[in-house]
């Protein structure tokens, strides 16, 4: 599967006041590994930029006076993004800005015509309830490496948020039977025969390369965290 990790920056933070994208960056994921394939455009907002949001990134009208407009990149970027699953932390901000600037051309599509969108804050929250998940929390939790982080940079932040995903992602998901379907399986426990162990015949299913790879991660991610004090390295 194809997927596009997505960051931008802006003039501010409320597309309602026609604040504009600035830099836009993309990294791409094809079977859950980094392709090295990477889309990065700075961009002339023809508007100022609120000085809160400078202080955020870090780029300020006269810096960004002399790069294209949207108008001139966004057939680029669309090409890069186009079929893929895009993800986003906060993706409904992006995406909100992007379709605003695709409205402003006169654009044919908006980005939920050519694209899946994964939300991955609202992923985080789901599974870490009551806890901080912004970039640099779930960094921290899954010992994602953001110490170069002094701004905020879209393909910077873009490449950090494809390794988090990747780390929340790559455990194995639980099994969760519901109470009807415990009691139909005891019932089914009852009635079969007892059965001698020549009987029975064990089905062995080998993890793929790819599960191999999740797994291994996932591992590495322990043993930095408990500074390789992991019972299974030890046995």
């Amino acid at each position: 599967m194809r997927q596009v990790v997505l960051d931008t920056e802006t003039t501010g933070l409320e597309v309602e006041q026609h604040h504009r994208i600035i830099e836009i960056g993309c990294v791409e994921i094809f079977n859950r590994r980094l392709t090295g394939r990477s889309f990065h455009q700075y961009l002339n907002p023809e508007r100022e930029i609120d000085e809160g949001a400078v202080q955020v990134h870090g780029l300020t009208r006269e810096r960004l006076a002399s790069e294209p407009t949207f108008s001139h990149v966004h057939a680029s970027l669309l090409e890069f993004i186009r079929d893929a699953e895009l993800i986003i932390h906060n993706a409904p901000f992006d995406v909100a800005f992007l379709d605003a600037e695709l409205k402003r051309i006169e654009a044919e599509h908006r980005v939920a015509d050519l694209c899946r969108v994964l939300d991955t804050l609202s992923l985080a929250r789901q599974m870490h309830p009551g806890q901080r998940n912004n970039l640099d929390a779930l960094c921290k939790r899954y010992s994602v490496d953001n110490s170069h982080r002094e701004y905020h940079g879209a393909l910077l932040d873009a490449r950090i948020l494809a390794e988090v995903y990747l780390a929340m992602t790559g455990g194995q998901g639980s099994l969760v039977l519901s109470a009807e379907s415990d009691t139909a399986r005891s019932g089914i426990r009852q009635a079969a025969p007892l059965r001698s162990l020549s009987d029975i015949r064990v089905v062995v299913i080998d993890a793929n390369e790819n599960e191999t790879a999740a797994h291994e991660h996932i591992l590495a991610l322990l043993d930095k965290s408990s500074s390789g004090q992991t019972v299974w390295r030890r046995l």
